[in-house]
């Protein structure tokens, strides 16, 4: 149980064995799905929205969908499901700490990635540009696509009827997407909001211009801690990254001080591991000891006052936030841009590229399911199925597709 006097005010309310903060999102009054359903007798909606996910094909490929390095260069670096799990573990840890909804930050942990093309960013940069002409790519936009009507496992809906609140978090997992005027912003600002979203959003409004709750925010903030300290681990493992590097940013270097006066001469190995337990510690308590400040400083009653807010309530202190973007200069310098992984994202956007060209020309080399109906669409259409089904292989099936149209 967490001092109501750090977080802004508190009324526990007993869930089970949890208690959740006022602020919190409390699943008996969600705003409910788009398709209205019987509660479950045994489950709250958001661990419905969480099994769902889980349950979901697109959350399985994750397994084979690449995060920096190709899943078949070792069996030991992550892919997009073991870096969803552990930005859902982080999340998680968050939540509980501040007082919100533990489910809801691990749905949406859990759903953060599901619209994430082969290949990790190399494959959505490559077809966003093969989609420029009809509205793009973008895998935010293409989650909600398939938790609103790409999967097709039930009798009564498309997709996975998910609660309004987990859809929220996931299309605004980065924040508002218009201002207050309704103009697009951040990175919507040049090109506008993704028409996927606009379409939804017209069938069941998600307040764009607001920011999401408190859970989403924690989930969304996990997801930067996670990426920093598993890249450092593949980093290491893979010899793109050494020692003398990580000394270049002042939080790793006094972590590795740390480390050689407690454990001098460790093998490289559990050095490592240890750098990123530290990593992680000093990052999740920072969030949460920030994250206390400023609801302490807002005193939100609802989770509708966190949404209204002008900043989020999640976040960094300043020094933390400065290691943050050292750590993502150093990986940006070392691992992202050594010529081996820019070779490899280099073959793999020629895949992409060529796979798209080859099924918008002839549909019918897609599965039946996936090119049927097609005859005598228009181009959009035709394009959209095809960023589609592009969008859901893992690597090792665009790989495959591209060697059988090849011959």
């Amino acid at each position: 149980m967490v001092n109501d006097s750090t977080q802004g005010g508190r009324e526990p309310t007993r869930i089970g064995e949890r208690w959740r903060a006022r602020y919190a999102v409390d699943p008996r009054t969600s705003r409910g799905r788009l398709i209205p359903e019987a509660p479950s007798p045994t489950r709250t909606e958001f661990q419905r929205d969480r099994d769902r996910i889980i349950h979901s094909t697109a959350f399985r490929r994750l397994a084979h969908k690449t995060q920096v390095f190709l899943y078949h260069e070792g069996d030991h670096f992550r892919s997009r499901l073991t870096h969803t799990i552990e930005v859902a573990q982080i999340a998680r840890s968050l939540a509980r700490a501040l007082g919100l909804d533990e489910d809801l930050a691990e749905a949406l942990a859990l759903a953060h990635d599901l619209g994430h093309t082969p290949f990790g960013h190399t494959g959505e940069d490559a077809l966003d540009d093969c989609m420029r002409s009809y509205g793009g790519f973008d895998h935010n936009a293409q989650a909600l696509r398939i938790v609103t009507r790409l999967e097709r496992r039930y009798a009564g809906f498309d997709g996975l009827n998910l609660t309004w609140e987990t859809l929220e978090g996931l299309v605004k997992h980065n924040g508002p997407m218009l201002d207050k005027e309704g103009r697009p912003i951040g990175r919507y600002h040049e090109r506008g909001i993704p028409g996927a979203i606009l379409e939804y959003d017209a069938r069941q409004r998600l307040d764009l211009s607001s920011f999401a709750s408190g859970e989403a925010q924690v989930a969304a903030i996990a997801d930067d801690i996670a990426y920093d300290a598993h890249d450092i681990d593949d980093g290491a493992r893979s010899g793109l990254l050494d020692m003398r590097s990580l000394r270049e940013v002042d939080f790793l270097a006094a972590i590795l001080d740390d480390i050689h006066n407690k454990a001098p001469n460790l093998a490289t190995p559990r050095l490592v591991h240890e750098i990123l337990r530290r990593v992680i510690t000093h990052f999740v308590e920072d969030v949460i000891e920030e994250s206390r400040r400023r609801l302490a400083a807002l005193a939100p009653r609802s989770a509708d006052e966190i949404r209204a807010a002008s900043a989020t309530i999640a976040g960094f202190s300043a020094p933390i936030e400065a290691a943050d973007r050292g750590i993502k200069q150093v990986l940006i310098r070392c691992v992202y841009r050594d010529p081996k992984v820019v070779r490899m994202r280099a073959e793999a956007d020629g895949i992409l590229r060529n796979l798209f060209a080859r099924f918008f020309e002839a549909p019918a080399l897609m599965p039946a399911e996936w090119g049927e109906d097609l005859d005598g669409a228009d181009e959009a259409r035709r394009a959209r199925r095809v960023a589609d089904y592009i969008a859901g292989m893992t690597d090792r099936y665009a790989t495959a597709e591209y060697a059988r149209l090849r011959g």
